[in-house]
């Protein structure tokens, strides 16, 4: 069975509005600087969000950041951001990226374009890590990077979200 997603990636920014962009951090990730730094690095999760909230503001752009150890409470946050008409959510799921259908059915219902981020190389660790239950659904998928992962997936949301036509299509750059 193929299901069509009905996509807000279609929709214009409003002008005068700054763009929206949400991170979501899921669990244990409030540990990272301390947690398994061979895996997860040694940059915090409040150097990360300094870092994503400072290049939203140079682009013009609100980022928002939240982070749960609780399904429940990031389902939530994904149901608020599309009452809240945000434009963009870059999300990475910790642990329930093989294991949460439900928050799976929380983004696809909220229709919001996201990109699946991993600290780790999780295809280069043990198999069950192997299997997300959102790359699918994802615009893309930035895993192994670090820190430095947020960054790219917050740079083509900002990129992504900026040269949207009237229309909602993509502007088409010319080859040089």
């Amino acid at each position: 069975m193929t299901i069509k997603r009905t996509s807000r990636a279609a929709a214009k920014p409003v002008p005068g509005l700054p763009l929206r962009v949400l991170v979501l951090h899921g669990p244990n990730l409030n540990l990272l600087g301390s947690r398994e730094p061979g895996h997860y690095g040694l940059a915090t999760l409040d150097d990360i969000n300094r870092a994503l909230v400072s290049r939203g503001e140079a682009a013009g752009a609100a980022v928002e950041t939240f982070q749960n150890n609780h399904e429940g409470a990031l389902i939530d946050r994904i149901h608020q951001a599309a009452r809240e008409q945000v434009d963009f959510i870059v999300f990475n799921p910790a642990g329930y990226t093989h294991t949460s259908v439900a928050l799976r059915d929380a983004l696809a219902a909220a229709a919001i374009p996201f990109v699946e981020v991993h600290l780790s190389n999780i295809y280069a660790r043990e198999s069950f890590r192997h299997h997300s239950y959102f790359s699918d659904l994802a615009v893309g998928v930035v895993s192994g990077l670090g820190a430095h992962g947020y960054e790219l997936a917050l740079e083509y949301a900002l990129r992504n979200l900026q040269n949207r036509t009237p229309h909602g299509s993509q502007k088409t750059e010319k080859a040089h």
